[in-house]
């Protein structure tokens, strides 16, 4: 969850890299957020290696492929460290040998991450190292928010925010912490449920719900949305389309993916499909 302290979103920020386009959009993103917030950045990169070969009470960097590839991926950090829009901001670089997903949780368990930007290709990538099976796992598994960024963002600002939801199974820490994110950047957040045909709800029952999930906030600075489309999936990126969101954000439910109330995997797909940002927030 995002620190309370004063005027300061979150103290680090960790951003998953394979060197690639999609990363550097997410690192640009997590260096504004880092200027804006004060905080550090901590690059990582993961070599997924067979350890199989390795004796017992051996390390991963007995083998000569990881002394090979770990002096590779320092040559990377040398360039990307390099870049004027990371001058003066504290960061560290890691290098560890672990599968991905696992690796960027232990990551942020141990050093007490706050959030975590990671880039993606989305659905289309097939080669990428942060889409898929990966992408999805961290979303569906991390207790720190996960922002994933699919475009470069030369200001990454965040005015209007779409909050989409069934106002029923969630928990409402997962909204305090939307707030939070909405006080750092003066944003407006859009209170979103969306009805399809399999799961309808009239108008005013969705208007009580939302009334009542909200209760004993202070946030002031929102609008309640009913939406009805084909899909959840469907209607959270044509609203957002419509009132031109910068950033989604929606809670994941653990192993069972987002929101039980829907189709199970909607967190997933709209990390996959969706052009703006989204951040995920565990419930």
């Amino acid at each position: 969850m995002f620190h309370t302290k004063p005027n300061r979103l979150m103290k680090k920020i960790l951003v998953p890299t394979d060197f690639s386009n999609e990363a550097e959009n997410a690192i640009k993103v997590a260096a504004q957020l880092s200027r804006k917030h004060d905080c550090e950045l901590i690059l990582l990169h993961m070599l997924d290696l067979p350890l199989t070969q390795l004796n017992d009470g051996g390390t991963p960097t007995d083998l000569p492929e990881a002394v090979y590839f770990m002096k590779l991926a320092h040559k990377e950090f040398e360039e990307v460290m390099s870049k004027d829009y990371l001058k003066d901001i504290t960061i560290h670089e890691m290098v560890d040998f672990h599968d991905i997903a696992t690796g960027i949780l232990e990551t942020c368990r141990t050093n007490d991450v706050d959030l975590i930007v990671m880039g993606s290709h989305g659905a289309d990538g097939l080669k990428e190292m942060f889409i898929g099976s990966n992408a999805e796992k961290v979303v569906r598994t991390s207790e720190t928010p996960v922002l994933v960024i699919k475009n470069e963002h030369k200001d990454f600002d965040i005015k209007e925010f779409v909050f989409a939801s069934d106002f029923k199974n969630d928990n409402k820490e997962t909204y305090k912490q939307a707030i939070k994110l909405a006080n750092a950047f003066n944003a407006k957040i859009h209170l979103l449920m969306v009805n399809t045909v399999g799961n309808f709800t009239t108008t005013a029952a969705a208007k009580v719900r939302i009334s009542e999930f909200i209760k004993n906030t202070d946030f002031k600075n929102y609008t309640i949305n009913i939406y009805n489309d084909e899909t959840v999936e469907k209607g959270i990126l044509n609203f957002s389309h419509i009132i031109d969101a910068d950033l989604i954000g929606i809670s994941t439910h653990g192993r069972q993916g987002i929101a039980h109330f829907f189709n199970g995997s909607l967190s997933e797909d709209l990390v996959n499909h969706a052009k703006r940002p989204v951040i995920t927030f565990k419930i």
